[in-house]
């Protein structure tokens, strides 16, 4: 039985063990036809999917990311920016290319059309009783060699990875930021947040010591510092301009 938009919505959590069952053809054709449906800039429709279900790939992938999941899901979906298609279509009909792809707003552009796509087939997965969790690891582990596994032409670049199985597990759904610290009116909000921000650093390290599936001692604000930390270390600017991408100064 599928979920209702509200369950779809507000019960989804991030799923990392999956059972061996295939998932339904009919459900992998409801999330393909979320992600064909998906809202983009201009039409220009600046994303891809690659579906990737073949062990071997998996596995390779899996050894540069070392994120579970990606090797116990049934469906990989990696989505991707892509300009490629576009570079095509102006040699075939012989119109003059654009650099658009190469400045900022092209990359951004790319990324918000794949970031769509990707919520859209959380959203058709989830409402099918499927597990779902996004992998972000794919864009920043080694972009080179994913690009290589996944045989990437120039103008494609990884957004993100989502994990889709039969799920083995059911999280307990993780708090979020109060609507107060994520909703503002007309402009953006004025009045101090620390005290809310402290309160739901609390919130999430209470949640962490007694979830079921493992617990752990971390807090929001320091375990999401860390996390910053090692993204300094990404060279994803040099990773982008390899495949065409923010080449321009604009």
């Amino acid at each position: 039985m599928s979920k209702s938009i509200e369950q779809t919505l507000l019960e989804r959590r991030s799923v990392r063990r999956y059972e061996y069952d295939p998932i339904p053809e009919g459900d992998m054709d409801f999330i393909y036809a979320a992600i064909r449906n998906t809202p983009t800039s201009y039409n220009g429709q600046q994303f891809s999917v690659i579906d990737v279900t073949d062990n071997d790939v998996k596995l390779k992938l899996y050894e540069i990311t070392g994120q579970k999941q990606i090797k116990t899901c049934r469906h990989l979906l990696v989505f991707l920016a892509d300009y490629h298609k576009m570079t095509v279509a102006w040699r075939a009909k012989g119109v003059a290319p654009s650099v658009f792809p190469q400045t900022v707003d092209g990359y951004t552009v790319g990324v918000i059309d794949a970031s769509l796509a990707m919520m859209g087939a959380i959203a058709a997965a989830e409402s099918r009783n499927l597990g779902t969790c996004p992998i972000g690891y794919l864009r920043t582990a080694d972009p080179a060699r994913v690009a290589e596994v996944l045989g990437l032409p120039q103008e494609v670049f990884v957004v993100c990875g989502l994990a889709i199985g039969v799920p083995r597990e059911q999280p307990d759904v993780k708090p979020k930021q109060p609507e107060e610290l994520v909703i503002f009116h007309d402009r953006y909000r004025s009045e101090d947040m620390s005290e809310e921000l402290l309160h739901y650093d609390r919130e999430i390290t209470a949640y962490n010591q007694s979830r079921a599936g493992g617990s752990s001692d971390n807090d929001w604000i320091s375990h999401i510092t860390d996390y910053y930390r090692e993204g300094e270390g990404y060279r994803l600017l040099a990773a982008a301009r390899a495949r065409g991408f923010l080449t321009e100064k604009n």
